[in-house]
């Protein structure tokens, strides 16, 4: 009888650690295995969340069935404790491995609400735009001009701490532009000593944190230029008439202010590489009205004579060859035009009238496109 009952012991403890087996096994299989969210979401973790309060708002959402399986997966992975704050994008069917691994590597957020501060050429803008999860597209949810006031939407979210921020330079701004907007950014600390360079800013959109420094996001887009202009110069063709990246710098800034069309650029640095060529005056007005405000603001009114005839440092009216310095921050498609410029005869160019312009080859056919811009001025001042 007692070996009929050690036997009988023995047989439910086998199919005990069997049947536990089994389930671990099959617990394991889910922890890996595809997951139910039907569509992305964005998952909002706060400072002092417990993964058991996670793994509840991802139950909620339907992105798990079984809570306690990821709980459990966490903690045998050793990674309850390393749970971030912020706000994170779950993509469709991703399993609780993948959201554990989500939640718990850090780094920035990738989802949520962002606040993207623009420096443009004529003002700045403030934009609070949130990331929706199944288009993976941002939409605005308010904007405004800082220098006009301040947004209730915007106060609210500046409180929130998974809020990221955005500084986004656009091309052709000055470094004073650039230096007055961010001494006026409420996200950001420090003050700066001297106006960087001109042209040595790279126009581009940089993430930074809440607190951080001015001066060290200046630095960023410093080297961020800086190595723009090394990989440009390293790659430029043969033949140009500018002999140093600084050189290469200065022609670009005059190429980004003279147009905003991009198919146009490499045209635009065709011909000032041609009147370089032969020695020609390049006559541009953005570097007079750069030497009529020294970058310091937008001249807002049209040239007048007696500025176009006035002698400085970038008055390409009076003076040989490039002006004294970068006229504003180029971006890198500017940069890349002027060291490798297309291939024409053009030696002139005017407006169009659509934004864009019509080149020459010869001051008689220049005349007649200047005649032609003077027409379509005239008709768009009746239209008004």
């Amino acid at each position: 009888m007692w070996k009929h009952f050690v036997s009988n012991f023995l047989t439910l403890v086998i199919v005990g650690m069997v049947a536990l087996g089994g389930f671990l096994a099959w617990a394991k299989s889910r922890y890996s295995a595809e997951g139910p969210l039907e569509a992305p979401i964005c998952l909002r973790v706060g400072n002092g969340t417990t993964m058991r309060a996670v793994s509840r708002d991802l139950e909620s959402q339907g992105a798990l069935e079984h809570g306690w399986i990821f709980r459990t997966g966490a903690d045998y992975a050793g990674k309850t404790s390393q749970l971030k704050a912020g706000s994170f994008l779950i993509p469709e069917h991703a399993s609780m491995s993948e959201i554990v691994d989500i939640v718990t590597r850090g780094g920035r957020s990738t989802c949520g609400t962002e606040v993207v501060y623009r420096v443009g050429v004529n003002g700045q803008e403030i934009r609070v735009r949130e990331l929706d999860p199944e288009s993976n597209q941002f939409k605005t949810v308010t904007e405004f001009d800082p220098t006009g006031g301040t947004d209730e939407t915007y106060m609210e979210v500046r409180a929130e701490s998974d809020t990221r921020y955005r500084v986004a330079l656009a091309e052709g701004v000055t470094s004073w532009q650039v230096v007055e907007a961010l001494k006026s950014v409420d996200f950001l600390e420090g003050e700066v000593g001297e106006v960087p360079a001109e042209g040595t800013l790279a126009p581009d959109s940089y993430e930074v944190v809440a607190g951080s420094s001015v001066s060290d996001l200046l630095g960023r887009m410093a080297v961020e230029q800086a190595e723009i202009l090394a990989e440009a110069w390293q790659n430029r063709a043969e033949g140009l008439p500018i002999e140093t990246p600084e050189e290469a710098l200065i022609l670009a800034s005059i190429i980004e202010k003279e147009t905003g069309v991009p198919d146009e650029r490499r045209t635009v640095a065709s011909v000032f590489a041609n009147r370089l060529k032969q020695g020609m005056r390049l006559q541009t007005d953005p570097t007079v009205i750069y030497g009529v405000t020294e970058g310091r603001g937008v001249l807002g009114r049209g040239l007048r004579q007696s500025e176009l005839r006035a002698e400085n440092p970038w008055n390409t009216y009076v003076i040989d060859g490039l002006p004294a310095t970068p006229i504003a921050n180029p971006g890198r498609a500017s940069i890349e035009a002027a060291l490798d410029p297309e291939e024409t005869e053009f030696l002139f160019f005017v407006a169009d009238g659509s934004g864009g312009h019509v080149f020459a080859k010869t001051l008689s056919e220049h005349n007649q496109n200047v005649a032609k811009w003077r027409n379509i001025e005239a008709d768009q001042g009746d239209g008004n």
